[in-house]
């Protein structure tokens, strides 16, 4: 059996987006031939919200070395609070005694925390272990570049330079790149043409079936943030991060919702839009990003959004509680969202609203797992349509969830583990027929 470590900052209980895919396929790893060892930073010392129901499915058996970063009271004072720098030596040191002892046949980077793989490079030229970058999210990126200093992220200015400067780094030798999107390889190939010559795999998330069992069995404790049902009220209910680049998709929501507040208020009124975990910041401290748009557009008492981000396991009896899920997509078409999978398994209905070229648009449309609304359609006919939507949840009649099985199986946690295990013997196979 080939054995497989992986560099995650972020790990269980750590209730961070960018770790998911390694915690969903930990469980599948050896049936395909992959043993798995995970380098992770101490969850003591990582300032996300914790939830430890994440830890049941992760098998006993695989070995989670950790490691404690440099104390955030230090890095602050030169404004750098990135997990991802303040853990770089120590993951460093971590990993030098690791491949010192034993044989690994490949380093995987899974992680959005990408000033990590920097080291991958480091490995590969001191030990001689090819390395995988799991491309989660754009790294380098001119997106921001020439928007308002009011819709930039924290820092901005900082990160922009020092990932223009990271990557190349950790591109340099890269063995092997998967995605979440076609397009953030594309991005990376016009950049560097050393990686025109490597393998690539576009990977989406998966979704994993057993997730929703460990749910369904802590709905008590991990219970619906939806309040007490009103059977007159009808609940829309979106869950995941905010952001002035899904204004796009937000405005035509709520044209709609106006529309129908024009021309049949007492049925419209009925509806309620949720907005929960719509930052990354600390709890308390992350700023409204979608409410504010309510207000502007006269809506405010329909609309609740809450920022302080929700346990994971709340989160699915959140969707499971829902009248209509709704997806905001980003104005960015490389934008790919993971929460995509869970809302199509959660199988409630569900009204999306995406670029045209969004692949997440595309695979809820494979899967028949709800209405997709593209920016590209003529306004009007976008804005009728979710009307339509919304006024035939709130007559009981909306489209129930159909979905197709045989697509939806193709997004399990199980086949995307495959799909990966097949892209590291293919990296491998890559290499040897080089040598």
């Amino acid at each position: 059996m080939k054995k497989i470590l992986i560099i995650s900052p972020y790990f269980p209980p750590c209730n961070a987006a960018d770790m998911q895919r390694i915690r969903m396929s930990l469980p599948y790893f050896k049936e395909f031939g992959w043993e798995a060892n995970v380098v992770c930073v101490h969850p003591d010392f990582c300032e996300v919200n914790k939830d430890h129901l994440l830890l049941e499915a992760i098998p006993t058996d695989i070995k989670i070395y950790t490691v404690k970063p440099i104390s955030k009271k230090w890095t602050k004072k030169i404004g750098l609070g990135s997990i991802a720098i303040r853990s770089l030596n120590a993951i460093r040191k971590k990993v030098d005694v690791l491949l010192n002892k034993e044989h690994f046949d490949l380093i995987y980077f899974s992680t959005t925390q990408f000033p990590v793989c920097i080291l991958g490079n480091y490995w590969k030229k001191r030990f001689g272990i090819p390395y995988i970058i799991d491309m989660q999210d754009p790294w380098h990126s001119d997106y921001y570049i020439n928007k308002p200093k009011a819709e930039q992220p924290p820092k901005y200015w900082f990160s922009y330079r020092l990932n223009k400067w990271l990557e190349p780094l950790a591109m340099k030798h890269v063995d092997g790149l998967i995605s979440v999107s076609e397009a953030y390889i594309k991005t990376l190939q016009i950049r560097y043409h050393n990686i025109l010559n490597i393998p690539y795999k576009v990977i989406t998330f998966g979704a994993f079936d057993q997730d929703f069992s460990i749910a369904e069995k802590h709905q008590f404790d991990y219970s619906s943030m939806i309040p007490h049902k009103n059977e007159d009220v009808v609940n829309v209910v979106y869950v995941g991060r905010g952001g002035l680049d899904m204004k796009d998709a937000l405005v035509k929501l709520f044209s709609a919702f106006r529309l129908g507040l024009r021309q049949e208020a007492s049925l419209f009124k009925n509806i309620h839009f949720y907005f929960l975990g719509t930052s990354y910041a600390p709890d308390g401290q992350g700023k409204q990003t979608i409410f504010p748009l309510a207000q502007e557009m006269g809506i405010a008492a329909y609309v609740t959004e809450q920022t302080n981000r929700i346990p994971f396991y709340q989160t699915l009896n959140t969707l499971k509680s829902a009248d209509l899920l709704f997806i905001a997509g980003s104005n960015d078409p490389q934008y790919t969202a993971s929460k995509t999978y869970p809302y199509m398994f959660s199988k409630n209905p569900l009204l999306a609203i995406f670029h045209q070229d969004s692949s997440a648009a595309k695979i809820i449309r494979e899967c028949n797992a709800g209405e997709v609304i593209t920016f590209d359609m003529p306004e009007d006919t976008a804005i009728h349509q979710i009307y339509i939507n919304l006024k035939n949840t709130l007559l009981k009649q909306g489209k129930p969830f159909i979905g197709n099985e045989s697509e939806l199986n193709n997004y399990s946690a199980r086949n995307k583990t495959a799909e990966q295990c097949d892209f590291f013997e293919l990296v491998l196979s890559s290499l040897n027929t080089s040598r």
